[in-house]
């Protein structure tokens, strides 16, 4: 592990010139996934900014009705806050589903939007890795693909990003606001991820040197009624290889609004818009979500050992949204 330098940061301001007075150095917020990525090689900064005692640590209503998640807020705390718990359950049900108690403890928000992929390929410093080294190959492609993406991958990358949390962000068309030492800035979920295509190392839409301050969720009615649905290999703590966070809103049983994102299916969380165009005016009905998913996973382009996750992520999209709709009819 290489050597490296250590600063704590006190306001934000302070960061943004710590970060900016060195080369090669990287907020630190809880670790969780910088840390053990330094460990093995693939980070390796000269130099690590604190940022958790930054006053990011709350969670605020907006005054449009949404609420205000600061970017150093812990896992555990977002998890169990009542107004996350009440008006948007699958972020809350996604939070509690993405790691043990331990890493929710000193995970943060902000991190948690900026971990990497979990690609055993992206972590093996001794071969090639296109997000790791750019235009060295994708080895996965032809390699152990089996819980790699089949939705939005291109021949330069097939990896899937790794967060619970952001998939239900996606789907209740968060914002995340940052500064730069040119000022404050904010991008919407939906556009904060970047297409694969031929730059994989190329993450997020992020300015170079900003810090993620928080996430703002927007009013969001629907909410209230959603659900976080996870498939992975074992019932501990594991990534997912499908998961799924779904809203709907139910009246006189017709769908009158769809929220669906799809998770461990792409290299960002997936907001599955031709799913929601298919529910929106149609009956609540086992053949209607059928017909959603299928609607969405037109698109997928399955390797040859991850086919199952087509047929995998058909059953869990009907099944959750059965639930929200029997959830709905009580």
């Amino acid at each position: 592990m290489k050597e490296f330098g250590y600063q704590r940061a006190h306001d934000v301001a302070g960061a943004l010139a710590l970060l900016g007075a060195g080369a090669d150095a990287r907020f630190l917020g809880g670790g969780t996934n910088l840390v053990d990525l330094m460990k093995a090689g693939v980070e390796r900064p000269a130099r690590l900014v604190d940022v958790r005692g930054l006053p990011l640590d709350r969670i605020e209503p907006t005054p449009g009705g949404g609420l205000r998640i600061g970017a150093t807020v812990t896992n555990s705390d977002l998890a169990a806050h009542p107004d996350v718990r009440r008006r948007y359950p699958a972020l809350a049900q996604a939070v509690l589903a993405g790691a043990s108690g331990q890493l929710r403890n000193m995970a943060t928000v902000g991190g948690n939007l900026l971990q990497r992929t979990r690609c055993g390929y992206f972590t093996d410093v001794t071969g090639p890795c296109n997000k790791r080294v750019p235009g060295s190959g994708c080895p996965a492609v032809g390699g152990e693909h089996r819980n790699h993406a089949i939705l939005g991958a291109s021949e330069h990358c097939v990896a899937v990003h790794p967060s619970d949390m952001a998939v239900a962000l996606a789907a209740f068309d968060a914002v995340v606001t940052y500064e730069t030492t040119g000022g404050p800035g904010e991008l919407p979920l939906a556009g904060f991820y970047l297409p694969v295509g031929g730059t994989p190392h190329l993450e997020t839409a992020l300015p170079p040197g900003a810090l993620i301050t928080g996430v703002t969720l927007p009013p969001a009615p629907v909410a209230a009624l959603s659900r976080y649905r996870k498939v992975r290999e074992r019932a501990s703590y594991a990534f997912a290889i499908g998961s799924a966070a779904a809203a709907l809103d139910i009246r006189d049983g017709v769908v009158r609004e769809a929220r669906l994102a799809l998770g461990a299916v792409a290299s960002r969380p997936w907001r599955a818009r031709a799913a929601e165009e298919a529910l929106t005016g149609a009956p609540a009905s086992g053949e209607t979500f059928a017909a959603a998913a299928d609607a969405e996973l037109a698109a997928a382009a399955p390797l040859p050992h991850n086919g199952y996750k087509v047929t995998l992520m058909r059953n869990l999209v009907v099944a959750l949204l059965t639930e929200l709709a029997e959830e709905a009819a009580r």
